[in-house]
């Protein structure tokens, strides 16, 4: 009886055993994700396209590409981008990712949050992209699934760079008076407890 009980694995080990590829994209058959396509040219452009997986109608629509980055504004984020999604993938015991050249897949609630900040900083001055890479680490998850939504309802196709939503996110996370109202007093006057408890779920049910 105590074999059987020393071999029974921790929750945290069963967690581990979860098989993801890239950024925490389960290991299943056609899953809902994004995929950020890094050419070889170190002048090629980055891809962000979304694969809605098993959950669309038709092929028709099966992908969405959403975004086109130039290099350099794709270099002046992805550090920090890579930092940020691995933590939250350490809390939840998956395996952290990191960006190579070819198909970087990537979490579908995680990969809301990239275009927003991508749509952020497609046509953005280089010098206002650091400003925008920590307001937008400011945000907690759920303000940028709703970011995204609101963006991608509208203005969400990579032809629409410039335009309505995705224009707003330029200003709002490159500009730092408009950034500060992002961080109202109210939220940030709530206990630290609470506030955490709000950021816990990478995974959890998101506003459609």
């Amino acid at each position: 009886m105590a074999k059987a009980a020393d071999s029974t694995p921790s929750p945290k080990a069963r967690a581990q055993v979860l098989h993801t590829l890239g950024f925490g994209v389960p290991a299943t058959s056609d899953p809902h994700h994004f995929k950020i396509i890094i050419p070889k040219s170190s002048t090629g452009k980055v891809q962000i396209s979304e694969y809605l997986g098993l959950q669309t109608a038709s092929n028709d629509n099966a992908v969405i590409d959403r975004v086109l980055l130039d290099r350099p504004r794709w270099t002046a984020i992805r550090a920090e981008v890579q930092r940020a999604f691995n933590a939250r993938l350490a809390a939840h015991d998956i395996k952290p990712g990191a960006w190579k050249v070819g198909d970087n897949p990537v979490d579908r609630l995680l990969g809301k949050e990239l275009c927003v900040l991508a749509w952020a900083v497609e046509q953005m001055e280089m010098e206002k992209i650091p400003v925008a890479v920590r307001n937008w680490l400011a945000l907690r998850p759920e303000e940028r699934w709703w970011l995204f939504g609101m963006t991608a309802m509208s203005t969400g196709a990579v032809m629409d760079e410039g335009k309505g939503w995705r224009a707003a996110l330029k200003h709002a996370l490159g500009d730092v008076a408009q950034s500060e109202l992002l961080a109202p007093r109210a939220r940030r006057s709530k206990p630290e407890q609470e506030v955490a408890q709000a950021s816990l779920g990478l995974f959890g049910d998101e506003a459609p």
